[in-house]
């Protein structure tokens, strides 16, 4: 498993947990930045972790900003994610079941290292289901993406 990562500053100091975390388990990743807690925008860093995934060149994304709000709106711009903003086990782990979600985003200042480290480890450990009714919504989504990314 390969997993793409970045933050702005606001999620900058969650992110050395998530890296640790990461090596710990063997996992391979790439930190597309931010690489220091100087003020910037959110948006270069969730364009690049999405575009990564959606290429292929990664398994999975997860993003951190200062809430997850504006990182997950970013990254669903980009034809093939299906990003959920999650700040709660439950719902991290149902995102993967039942909508095969590929990015994951929350915020530093609404969580902090321990729930972030359980709901990273639901999201990366849950499969999604192959469920015939979440297979088709989720290919109801990609549907809607060719007609909408035209």
């Amino acid at each position: 498993m390969k997993i793409a990562i970045g933050s702005d500053h606001g999620g900058f100091n969650l992110k050395p947990v998530l890296i640790e975390y990461l090596e710990k388990r063997g996992i391979e990743y790439k930190d597309f930045g931010c690489y220091d807690a100087k003020s910037t925008d959110y948006n270069e860093y969730a364009l690049a972790v999405s575009e990564a995934v959606a290429a292929g060149e990664y398994d999975l994304g997860i993003l951190i900003c200062g809430t997850g709000i504006g990182m997950s709106i970013v990254a669903n711009k980009v034809k093939g994610i299906r990003c959920a903003h999650c700040h709660d086990v439950f719902s991290a782990r149902m995102t993967k079941l039942h909508n095969n979600a590929n990015v994951l985003a929350f915020g530093e200042r609404v969580i902090g290292p321990g729930l972030m480290l359980d709901i990273v480890q639901a999201f990366i450990d849950t499969p999604f289901s192959g469920e015939e009714r979440h297979a088709k919504r989720v290919a109801k989504i990609a549907a809607q993406e060719e007609k909408n990314f035209k």
